[in-house]
């Protein structure tokens, strides 16, 4: 398979060591200094693209991919304000986009975890549930998209939880989430539930970016051929 990468930071390499591994060839990378190659000559050449920059360009990024008529999978987070935006072009342009908070197989299943806890922490009510993620310092958005989607996987479930806010809230209709930059964390995150009697927590910590790497060249194989919008719950069948 060949694939292009749109962007070519920590992520993009781990991405290209992941892919080259597994015999698909990158046929092209973009970054901020060779912008103007990202083109429907070039992105020609690819069968689909992995995305992966920062909140202030994925859009951007990914609708020009729909205009050039390439599959794109997306693990940039923190512009889901113009979802809508995004999945109307998807439509329109009879496209295809895999977008995920995460990739790694790990935290996919933690998501599926994590939604099971809330439904049994329900009727306990004596319980108070708060967040905590941990990343790196040149982490862009806080709190991680990682977060966000445990959190509302939590608001879902528990009625009394109406928004998420990142700080510490004594409001029982707030979902606290701390987020502390720590270099060189990967990615840690706890869901914790907190009564006078005990807690329940759960965690999960990556050690390496390989995992998202590993997941977003999964999804990468996943999309040709396909149409629509998809999901790494649907890629990995949860």
């Amino acid at each position: 398979m060949n694939i292009a990468l749109i962007g070519y930071g920590k992520m993009g390499k781990a991405i290209e060591e992941v892919a080259v591994s597994q015999g698909h060839q990158i046929v092209l990378k973009i970054d901020l200094d060779n912008a103007a190659d990202f083109n429907q000559e070039n992105i020609a050449k690819a069968d689909v693209a992995i995305e992966f920059t920062g909140p202030h360009s994925a859009k951007q990024n990914v609708l020009k991919c729909l205009e050039l008529g390439i599959p794109v999978v997306c693990g940039s987070t923190g512009w889901l304000a113009d979802w809508q935006e995004v999945a109307d072009a998807c439509a329109t342009k009879n496209g295809t986009l895999l977008y995920a908070s995460n990739f790694s197989i790990g935290v996919n299943l933690f998501f599926e975890l994590n939604s099971y806890l809330a439904k049994l922490m329900l009727p306990h009510t004596d319980y108070a549930v708060s967040m905590k993620e941990i990343h790196h310092t040149q982490k862009k958005d806080a709190p991680s998209g990682t977060a966000i989607t445990l959190a509302e996987q939590i608001m879902e479930v528990l009625p009394n939880k109406k928004q998420w806010v990142n700080h510490v809230s004594s409001n029982p209709e707030e979902l606290s989430i701390l987020s502390e930059r720590i270099d060189p964390a990967p990615g840690t995150h706890t869901i914790t539930y907190h009564s006078v009697i005990d807690d329940i927590e759960i965690t999960h910590t990556a050690h390496t970016r390989k995992g998202f790497a590993s997941g977003a060249v999964l999804a990468a194989e996943f999309l040709p051929g396909k149409k629509g919008i998809y999901t790494m719950q649907q890629v990995l069948g949860l």
